[in-house]
């Protein structure tokens, strides 16, 4: 075995999941440079997650990736609720997102096609993965981390990074070797997925989901006609086994029920169902991301967009960071803005998901009885669907306790995700289309004093005025209120009197400057009235 040093870099991200994929995507984007390794052969095969969130989405718009997402997958428009073999309750998502996000639904696109395409997308950036490449172990510097990796003919190598990302799942090799507890248990059920070719009543292109008093069956459309990805229980007995299982070994009761015909099984896996979440996500110069920070059940389908989360809130702030953009000290919001959610959520799915398969009388009460009654009439009411909507689509997760957020103008708050505005120049473009810059900006929706036109100039702050429309006003923006943005798309400073004073303490305190003062772009963009 010889040992060699090359190939050093600003980041080294252990792991090729979509989480570190996103990280590098967003990092090189950013013009940083970045090695990512995984000690696997190829891409995952058999992954689990099937959903990809509205939030996920707007975040992918913001690097020319979500119309190449949303044409290989299927829209999810409907979702059945079965009891017992009857279909209870029909929750229609066509106008749950409307007005929202621009992508009013959740999308169904496997793990693994999302991954092949996330790949594709950053060999063209020129940036490949490192396959059969394993982390031995790093140490810290002063400035720098030096990693020992393992290459596939069994050399080493010794890469020094100025940060190093674990995106290297539940059993992270990086969270490890920072001894970062990983507190949290694990659920009696084992479960399995498999996609499959099918007909019946629950195979209609709409997420199904069957309930019984000890078992249940989640079925997602996938985008070929009659294929569909199910996940369920495996029977007790054959779980207790400890043998190889198989599609012979799942509980067929639920299946049997919902009238679905299997024609064929292309695939098929088991898994059992953790929750936990790291005592820290960060430790001197690593950084936990995705898997390695946080696990929870599938409820919701949260997962894997909550580790995309991750990735984009690391990568704007490490960028900055390394570019000399923002001073170190920014680093520090990574934690606990990430945490807080991931702690947040997996108590909420751990809940559901207790509450779907638990055999308890009070479970099986509010899951067979409560449940079929009280959707249909939930879903009458166009506020409950869209409170669901905003849940389950990440569009309401925000930082409001962040150090990086101040202010409230309207109901907007520091810290919020900035509101979707549909139409603020006839109809060309959204609110959102200046995110695509990856850049510090300020949005004014009304007019803009000439003393913030002056600061921003000075400061090569970008400042996007968009004329005032009288729906701005029911997103819970103010008018000629002042909106400093991130690079994330969310909120950091909201003031109600568009104070030019305001946006200028908060760039100065921080030492903040924005990518356009680096390039010399035009910094005042007037919409069109």
């Amino acid at each position: 075995m010889t040992g060699s040093s090359t190939g050093n870099t600003n980041v080294l991200i252990v792991g090729a999941g979509p989480t570190g994929l996103v990280l590098a995507l967003w990092l090189t984007r950013l013009g940083v440079a970045v090695r990512i390794v995984d000690k696997t052969a190829e891409p995952g095969t058999t992954s689990r997650a099937v959903a990809v969130q509205a939030r996920t989405l707007e975040l992918y718009r913001q690097i020319g990736l979500a119309d190449a997402i949303v044409e290989r997958g299927r829209k999810a428009v409907a979702a059945n609720f079965w009891v017992t073999g009857k279909r209870v309750a029909r929750l229609f998502f066509g106008d749950m997102g409307e007005g929202i996000s621009p992508f009013p639904y959740a999308l169904i696109f496997p793990q693994d096609e999302h991954e092949r395409l996330l790949i594709e997308r950053l060999s063209e950036l020129g940036v490949i993965v490192e396959r059969r490449t394993e982390l031995l172990s790093f140490e810290e510097a002063e400035d720098h981390v030096l990693a020992r990796l393992k290459r596939a003919d069994d050399t080493e190598e010794t890469c020094q990074a100025s940060w190093i990302a674990g995106c290297d799942g539940a059993h992270s090799i990086v969270r490890e070797s920072l001894k970062i507890g990983f507190p949290g248990g694990g659920y009696m059920h084992l479960f399995y997925v498999a996609d499959v070719k099918a007909s019946g009543a629950a195979i209609n292109n709409e997420l199904n989901v069957g309930l019984d008093k000890s078992d249940f069956l989640a079925v997602f459309p996938l985008k070929d006609a009659g294929h569909a990805r199910l996940v369920g229980t495996v029977r007790e007995e054959a779980a207790q086994q400890h043998k190889k299982l198989s599609w012979i070994d799942v509980s067929k009761r639920v299946i049997e029920w919902m009238n679905i015909e299997i024609e064929s099984v292309n695939w098929f896996s088991t898994y059992r169902v953790h929750h936990r979440v790291a005592d820290h996500f960060r430790k001197g110069r690593a950084f936990l991301l995705g898997d390695a920070a946080h696990i929870h059940s599938p409820v919701g389908g949260q997962g894997m967009n909550t580790g995309l989360g991750d990735a984009v809130n690391l990568a704007w702030k490490l960028a900055a960071v390394l570019q000399g953009r923002a001073n170190a000290s920014l680093l520090d919001s990574y934690e606990p803005e990430r945490v807080a959610f991931a702690r947040k959520l997996v108590a909420t799915t751990d809940r559901g998901f207790t509450g779907v398969t638990s055999s308890g009388a009070i479970a099986r009460l509010i899951r067979l009885r409560i449940v079929p009654r009280l959707m249909p009439f939930l879903s009458r009411f166009a506020e409950a669907r869209r409170l669901l909507f905003r849940t389950v689509s990440q569009t309401a997760i925000n930082y409001r306790d962040s150090s990086l957020s101040e202010g409230r103008a309207g109901s907007v708050r520091g810290g919020d995700r900035l509101p979707w505005v549909k139409e603020v120049s006839d109809g060309r473009q959204d609110n959102f289309t200046p995110l695509t810059s990856l850049d510090w900006q300020v949005h004014v929706y009304g007019s803009a004093t000439p003393e913030v036109q002056t600061v921003c100039a000075d400061r090569k702050l970008p400042l996007h005025v968009f004329p005032w429309r009288p729906g701005m006003g029911h997103t819970g923006l103010r008018r000629d209120a002042l909106y400093l943005v991130r690079p994330d798309g969310y909120v950091a400073l909201a003031d109600p009197t568009g104070s030019a004073r305001a946006v200028a303490s908060y760039i100065d305190s921080r030492n903040l400057t924005s990518r356009s003062e680096r390039r010399g772009e035009p910094v005042i963009h007037l919409a069109d009235h």
